[in-house]
């Protein structure tokens, strides 16, 4: 009976294949896949640590029967106090947030003007430096609007703790491309080890399909033993995240190869990042010595066409001849990440265009969802939860798989030393057990 065993296992089959290819594509990606895992992990609840972290310059606590301040006096306080020029305000619809000006020296802005536009495109910073993110992107002031204080900015400590961990999930923290691509074809293997990793899972023999309590320890997670247990962790719970860990890696490819990036926005008819540098038309009433309407006429007819509750931004005019564009999206545990905008004339109030995100086809809706489908918060909070505990399974499964790999070369250690000794006594429970254990795998 165990001779036959010992035969049937020697054939080479196409199981046995995908095996190898799952071992060694994983033993080869592990420590790279381990660090994008564990960073992609930290990154997920960004915001939220900041803001704990950060509570002095994010929080405020209005007394009571205290008035927000016009938003338009906020703006030329800052202006005037900061010697820059506002671009930006966030308005949070919780009213114990802190407000974001969004500033820029108004040297840096010349320089960018004069600029060409292609460098402007391109950054010239390279996306690949460790130091190419948030240059020339002045700075963001946390302002109480209740009293007009600047509580802080957007850059702490833990702000270039999170820069580090994005860089590092990115591109390794190494500069030229190099990392990025590192970590694009170790992205490739992952969708390999998904796929051979299901195969894996799944009965072995077509037969066994058919029944039960074939793929019943396939979602289960047995105790008995240490080896048992690390066994179930690696192969259940990696079938359980199977779909989330998927999506992963298939929306971040997006950021690792413009190849694919492309390809993507072939295939779904709509280009994939491509609000990154969306131009709006401007007024026509520029050169007419026209006064600009103020920040709160914006608002007020951004939430006429967008009546419901939640986080607002608007993005001053840049120039003379630029429009106002307001952004508006929803707050909550469960809140879509779909931004609505509206584009306004900055001197008559008409509005240029009215761009509602459930309007748009569904491939538009797709695309533009990458970022959020990748990042986790699709679904806001909810949606958060469920891609950390993904995330730190993806981190869990090269520790896991490495474990089961050195178990085997152990275990295959014994029976050579075994087949060389053969008058060494070896327990016959070990042995049934130690079978089961290899046949279930």
């Amino acid at each position: 009976m165990i001779a036959k065993q010992r035969t049937v296992q020697k054939k080479y089959t196409l199981r046995k294949f995908i095996g190898d290819i799952h071992l060694w594509l994983g033993i080869a990606s592990g420590l790279i896949l381990f660090i994008v895992c564990l960073t992609g992990t930290i990154y997920t609840f960004k915001d939220e640590i900041t803001r704990f972290l950060n509570r002095g310059g994010y929080h405020v606590v209005p007394k009571a029967g205290q008035q927000l301040i016009p938003v338009d006096q906020l703006i030329a306080q800052i202006s005037r106090e900061t010697k820059s020029r506002v671009t930006a305000v966030t308005i949070p619809n919780n009213p114990q947030e802190a407000w974001t000006f969004a500033t820029q020296p108004v040297k840096i802005k010349k320089e960018l003007a004069k600029k060409p536009r292609q460098d402007r495109k391109e950054g010239k910073s390279g996306e690949g430096k460790a130091g190419g993110h948030g240059r020339n992107r002045g700075t963001n002031y946390l302002v109480n609007p209740y009293t007009g204080e600047i509580q802080g900015t957007t850059q702490h400590a833990s702000s270039q703790f999170f820069l580090i961990m994005m860089q590092a999930h990115r591109w390794l923290l190494i500069e030229g491309g190099v990392g990025k691509m590192i970590v694009g074809v170790a992205t490739l293997i992952f969708l390999i080890l998904e796929i051979s990793g299901l195969v894996l899972w799944a009965p072995a023999k077509w037969k066994q399909m058919k029944k039960w309590k074939m793929w019943k320890p396939g979602f289960t997670i047995k105790t008995s033993n240490w080896k048992r247990f690390n066994h179930d962790l690696h192969n259940t719970l990696g079938f359980y995240s199977f779909i989330l860990l998927t999506i992963m890696a298939l929306t971040g490819l997006c950021w690792s190869f413009e190849w694919y990036r492309d390809r993507v926005s072939n295939v779904m008819g709509a280009k994939v990042f491509g609000g990154r540098n969306e131009k709006f038309p401007g007024s026509e009433l520029k050169g007419q010595n026209r006064r600009s309407l103020e920040i709160a006429d914006y608002i007020a007819l951004a939430n006429a066409q967008l009546s419901y509750k939640g986080d607002v931004r608007i993005s001053l005019p840049a120039d003379e001849a630029a429009s106002a564009v307001v952004y508006k999206n929803k707050t909550g545990f469960f809140a879509p990440a779909a931004t609505d905008k509206v584009v306004i004339d900055q001197y008559s109030g008409e509005l240029i265009k009215v761009d509602r995100f459930g309007d748009k086809p569904l491939n538009e809706r797709i695309v533009a969802s990458i970022k959020p489908l990748h990042l986790g918060d699709i679904y806001g909070t909810f949606s958060k939860i469920l891609y950390f505990i993904g995330c730190l399974i993806a981190t869990s499964l090269p520790v896991t798989g490495t474990i089961i790999w050195i178990n085997k070369l152990k275990k295959k250690s014994k029976k050579t030393s075994a087949k060389k000794n053969p008058d060494q006594p070896v327990e016959f429970k070990a042995r049934v057990r130690d079978m089961r254990i290899e046949i279930e795998e």
